[in-house]
Formats: C-alpha cells, sequence, structure tokens
C-alpha cells in the first residue's frame, strides 16, 4: 500500500517528529509501566519534555514557544500514542496555553506562558464537578470578589494532571444569578495555597498513568488579577470557542492509536500461526484488518483536514465535533477488533493492544461526550 502522507507536514515537521520520537522512547517509555502503577508521572518529565521543546511548540517564541503551528503539537500527540504512552497530559497544557494566547491579558501571558513551554508550570483545567458534567453552565463552584481577592469555594473531580498542576484554570460562577454570563475562569495558583486541597490519583478503567484527580478549594484567596483576560463574565464563551482545539485534539490522538494498533495487529497476525497458517491468512482477518485500514485511512485524512483548518484559523464548533466523535468511536471498535484478533494474548496488559483498548473507552466521555457531540452537530442541520 502507498504510504500516506500529510498534506501539512513540511520538512521541519518530519525533522520534529524524528526528534520528538527519540525523545520519547529515552525517557517517556523506560517509566511508562510505573507511571501506570503510580497513577501520574513526575514533574521531572514535563521539564525533560520542556527542554527538548515539545511542550507549547505552536506558542509565539516571545513567549517561550516553538513558533510553529499546530501540526507540531498533533505530531507530540501521535508520537504518544505510537509509543503507548497515555501518561503524559500535554493536550490539556496545550489548551491552556491558547487560552492565555487568545483571552489572556498581556501580563498573563508573560507572567505564565514561558514556564509552561518549560515545563516548569504544568496546568490543568478544572471544569468537572461531582454533580456537572457536560452542563458547565451549572457549575457550583464560586469566586465571590472580596476587595482586591476572590474567595473562591468548590470541588472539581475527573481532572487531567490534577496531581501534578500548580496552576489550574477553574470555572467558576463570580455571578451565581447567571448562567452563562456568571462563569469565569479563574487561573489559580496552588502552590502552598491555603484552603487547596487534592486527592490521591483516581483509579481508572484505561489512561491509568495519568493523573487524574478530585480538587477541592475551601475559602482560597486569589487575586482578582487572575480572571482569564482581566473581566468577569466571560468564562463560558472563552470556553466554547477553544472547544475546536480540544476535540481536535481528541481526535488526532484517536487516528494515532487506531494507526498504531492497526500496525502492530498486522506484524501479530503475520507471526501467530493457527491450523498451519499464519493468522493473517484467514479470510476473517484479512477482511477485518482491511475495514480497520480503510476507516483509518479516512478518520487520517478528515483529521488532517481539520489541521489544516485550524492552522488558518477557520475550524467550525461543528467539523470539530464531527471529528472528536466519529473519531473516537472508531478508535474504540478498531482497538476491539484488533484485540481479538490477538486472541488470549490481547487481553494481558503487556501487550500494546490491550493498553489501546483500554485508553480508547474515555474518548468517547471526555471533551463532551459523544451524544453531546451529535447534538451540537444537529443545531448547525
Amino acid at each position: 500500500m502507498n504510504p500516506y502522507r500529510s498534506p501539512w507536514m513540511t520538512s521541519d515537521h518530519e525533522l520534529y517528529r524524528d526528534n520528538v520520537r527519540k525523545f520519547i522512547e529515552a525517557e517517556f517509555v523506560p517509566h511508562r509501566e510505573r507511571w501506570i502503577e503510580q497513577g501520574h508521572p513526575e514533574p521531572e518529565a514535563w521539564r525533560k519534555a520542556g527542554e527538548v521543546g515539545i511542550l507549547c511548540p505552536d506558542v509565539p517564541a516571545e513567549y517561550g514557544g516553538g513558533d510553529g503551528d499546530f501540526g507540531f503539537d498533533a505530531i507530540t500527540y501521535e508520537e504518544c500514542q505510537r509509543a503507548c504512552i497515555s501518561s503524559f497530559g500535554n493536550g490539556i497544557q496545550s489548551i491552556v496555553a491558547h487560552y492565555l494566547m487568545r483571552y489572556g491579558t498581556e501580563e498573563q501571558r508573560q507572567r505564565w506562558l514561558p514556564g509552561m513551554a518549560s515545563g516548569e508550570i504544568i496546568t490543568s483545567i478544572a471544569m468537572t464537578e461531582p454533580g456537572t458534567g457536560s452542563d458547565l453552565q451549572a457549575v457550583k463552584t464560586r469566586a465571590v470578589r472580596d476587595g482586591d481577592e476572590y474567595v473562591l469555594n468548590g470541588s472539581k473531580t475527573f481532572i487531567t494532571n490534577g496531581y501534578n498542576a500548580n496552576l489550574v484554570c477553574v470555572v467558576c460562577k463570580t455571578n451565581p444569578e447567571e448562567r452563562a454570563k456568571g462563569i469565569s475562569l479563574l487561573m489559580v495558583e496552588v502552590e502552598g495555597l491555603e484552603g487547596f486541597r487534592r486527592n490521591k490519583p483516581l483509579k481508572k478503567v484505561g489512561m491509568k498513568g495519568q493523573d487524574t484527580c478530585e480538587l477541592f478549594f475551601d475559602d482560597c484567596r486569589v487575586p482578582v488579577g487572575n480572571v482569564l483576560g482581566g473581566e468577569e463574565g466571560q468564562g463560558f464563551f472563552q470556553l466554547m470557542a477553544q472547544l475546536p482545539r480540544e476535540r481536535l485534539i481528541i481526535a488526532v490522538a484517536a487516528v494515532a492509536a487506531m494507526e498504531a494498533a492497526l500496525e502492530q495487529t498486522i506484524t501479530y497476525t503475520k507471526e501467530r500461526k493457527a491450523f498451519n497458517q499464519r493468522v493473517f491468512d484467514f479470510q476473517n482477518t484479512k477482511f477485518t484488518l482491511a475495514e480497520i485500514a480503510t476507516e483509518t485511512r479516512i478518520a487520517r485524512v478528515f483529521v488532517d483536514n481539520c489541521i489544516q483548518l485550524l492552522n488558518e484559523d477557520r475550524l467550525d464548533t461543528e467539523t470539530a465535533s464531527m471529528a472528536k466523535w466519529w473519531c473516537s468511536q472508531k478508535q474504540f471498535e478498531a482497538a476491539h477488533e484488533c484485540l481479538q484478533l490477538h486472541g488470549g494474548y490481547g487481553y494481558m496488559m503487556e501487550y500494546p493492544v490491550a493498553h489501546y483498548f483500554a485508553d480508547s473507552r474515555v474518548q468517547m466521555i471526555y471533551g463532551g461526550s459523544n451524544e453531546i457531540m451529535k447534538e451540537v452537530i444537529s443545531r448547525s442541520l
């Protein structure tokens, strides 16, 4: 089969991919199982990633970034999937960086972006609450102004990077009388913050090494200047405008996982024998792999188009929602079929396909459940 090359790829992207791949193989893969066992990577991993320039590669150089386009960011997600690394929550770092780029004041950009690019600052986005999932307008976390500070109270759950984060973008109500117009994004520096605490990483079905936590804010005092953009009541609209990037990141990871699982399954079925022939030579195997290969290529072409649109600042919410739900659904289906073709060995965690299967399930939930994606799409019909 002729090799496919993404149309947005340049020689600079190819060189960057080679460097990212070598870094992940050297610095992440040896720690993969330990991160899974303990439920989180160490902050040192973030600093090492920052040293080689794989954090915030599409942020302007004046703020410490790589001055590239989203393609450079996508390459890191792809290479992490290829190496079966789901513990590194750099997608959240990218999303917060672009909240700051698009909406932050100049002081906020200068204050936080360089540290995010170096890995000294690790970010998380505290949206979900124990009683509030996709309906962000119903958040209960409150930030009440008291002079030059906000008094922050509330709890958040399922927060990616929650265990390591030292800068948390908190979705909260600064005006509880309003729904969307009452929401603000408050950048909270949590190290040494009185009233802040976090639980140990949650035990999950998949992505076991990604530090997903519960966060608690009890009368935490946060400077008024930490409201993203310096203006209350803009949080919901800021979130909505940046959702296409978040959903594309999920789709990019989904396609890369499909490609990796397919490649490994083709290799396995050509090496494994049953009834005196290769597993690959059974018609069922060939037809199944042909279907996965076709859907993987369709997903890749669609996602590549979305990457080009994002680079041109033309990716709309509906298209990103299509990419998120369809690619994550196909990722789960592909992982299921690839595991089946591995037989009993596919159920063993020593085989990457088992991780691809377990990790794929949450892709259909976070970033807005796939049911919500279809609702969003339907509104544009």
